[in-house]
């Protein structure tokens, strides 16, 4: 069960998203502040799973506050509720779980709060990785979160990268060479000109006439001539992981 806090400027919009998430069985709690500030006074006194905030507020925007609830030894999951689009970038590197247009619906809602809860829960079991990502993909004209950790190879499409998770494909307007910068870190690696594999969900690694291939999931991928050998060097130093 959620404890929640609600914050928006505008008291219908306020007092809509607090009915809404009041009647979802997976909240428990429903907290309201009026501005970031309001929140900041109420997060001091209260400890609570997501916050649900909008963006453009008077003072402390709902990005300034999301900057600041980073900075927590508890650091809530925050799910934006916003009537603008163009901050899904922002909200990347702010770590949300989820990016929800205005004006709310409720079933859209729903989804925001489950991946609220899986997120809390997540963290619960793995001790809270701070370290961790979500990703904004856009399916269907919806904006969808999909965890790092949970991409288990990208594959360059043009100048935009795919990523590959347990249940399904998400297109990234990024291309596979920043991801491979941004994500050498979290064990991804570039085995091929159009491939970016995550170590931790390499389950076979196979070589036949000094060509490697590695094995994700159901799926089979090529080890490029250009990258065999920083590819075998990395076994090496990875080998107790790999085992």
């Amino acid at each position: 069960m959620l404890s929640v806090l609600a914050v928006d400027d505008e008291p219908p919009a306020l007092a809509e998203l607090a009915y809404l998430l009041g009647r979802d069985d997976r909240v428990e709690h429903v907290l309201t502040a009026s501005d970031g500030a309001d929140a900041l006074r109420i997060l001091e006194r209260e400890r609570v799973d997501t916050v649900f905030l909008d963006i453009r507020m008077p003072g402390l925007s709902g990005l300034d506050l999301a900057r600041v609830l980073a900075q927590f030894r508890h650091r809530p999951a925050v799910v934006f509720v916003t009537a603008y689009d163009d901050h899904a970038v922002d909200a990347f590197d702010l770590h949300a779980v989820d990016y929800v247009m205005k004006p709310l619906r409720p079933e859209r809602l729903a989804e925001a709060i489950r991946r609220a809860a899986g997120t809390v829960e997540g963290q619960q079991a793995a001790g809270d990785d701070p370290d961790d990502e979500t990703i904004p993909v856009e399916l269907g004209g919806v904006t969808r979160f999909v965890r790092r950790s949970d991409v288990s190879y990208v594959t360059a499409q043009g100048d935009y990268a795919r990523l590959h998770t347990g249940d399904g494909s998400h297109l990234l307007r990024i291309p596979l060479s920043t991801l491979e910068e941004r994500w050498a870190d979290a064990g991804f690696v570039r085995i091929h000109r159009s491939h970016l594999v995550a170590l931790a969900h390499v389950s076979e690694i196979r070589m036949d006439a000094g060509r490697y291939t590695v094995v994700v999931g159901d799926t089979v991928l090529p080890v490029s001539r250009r990258h065999t050998r920083a590819f075998r060097d990395l076994l090496v130093r990875e080998s107790g992981d790999l085992r």
